[in-house]
């Protein structure tokens, strides 16, 4: 099974770019954030022609979550309790056995701004969804955190300590949601490998290398013991015949779900 997050920083602009890399890559799983757009604006016909079923937690102009499955959906679960005003940004589902979850985490504007106080208090309630959530042992909560886990994950490294993205107290609620089980399923597989998964548009960050790793791929241990590989998609941050990528590249995972 491979699953994977993206956030495609509005789904309408980049409706074709997203359906290519579903044919390059065939996930059988996904996680999208960023969509701004509503249900029923989302472009469902376009993903059951590839074979892909929809559930969808949408909002008009801003977030919106949704999951891309080829097996069946089941259990769907729409929102963080508490959260609502905070917008449309996270979903559930079962898909053949697995708890799947994508998020699209608080950005926190800047660390003086209201939004970072009400960004930590989202990845509280966060944290103590995850706890009484029951999601069993095969789960994967997968998004974009807008957190930065380590000074490996920013290209500044500490430089960047303190920053938005950076702080301690961004951090402390990362390593919350390890402690409640979850294994970081990239830097488990790929150890102190330095790679990024966002870039801004802006001053040619991209080829410079100046990015940040914020978007993950968090499971339970019995799925972090199945995955044969993660990737973050470089490829996709790419132009594409003529098309504009997405800030955020692609992160994916291979897994093994032969119990031998």
């Amino acid at each position: 099974m491979r699953i994977a997050t993206w956030n495609v920083n509005s789904l309408r602009a980049r409706l074709d770019f997203v359906l290519m890399w579903l044919e390059a890559r065939q996930p059988d799983v996904v996680g999208l954030q960023e969509l701004k757009a509503t249900d029923e604006e989302f472009p469902r016909t376009a993903f059951q022609d590839l074979g892909y079923e929809v559930a969808l937690h949408g909002q008009k102009g801003w977030n919106g979550v949704a999951i891309l499955s080829r097996l069946p959906v089941e259990q769907v679960r729409r929102g963080l309790p508490g959260q609502e005003s905070f917008g449309a940004r996270l979903i559930g589902a079962r898909i053949a056995g697995l708890a799947f979850f994508t998020a699209y985490c608080p950005n926190g504007k800047e660390l003086t701004h209201p939004d970072f106080e009400r960004k930590l208090g989202w990845f509280d309630d966060l944290a103590a969804f995850w706890r009484d959530a029951d999601a069993g042992e095969a789960a994967v909560l997968c998004g974009d955190f807008n957190i930065v886990p380590a000074p490996v994950d920013s290209w500044r490294g500490a430089a960047a300590d303190g920053r938005l993205f950076h702080t301690p107290d961004e951090r402390r609620r990362f390593q919350a949601l390890l402690e409640l089980g979850l294994v970081d399923l990239y830097r488990d597989r790929r150890g102190d490998e330095q790679a990024f998964s966002w870039w801004d548009y802006r001053g040619g960050a991209f080829h410079r290398g100046q990015g940040l790793r914020i978007d993950m791929l968090l499971g339970t241990p019995r799925v972090a013991e199945r995955v044969t590989d993660v990737r973050i998609d470089r490829d996709f941050r790419k132009k594409r015949s003529g098309l504009t990528a997405s800030d955020h590249a692609p992160v994916y995972a291979d897994l093994d779900l032969d119990d031998g």
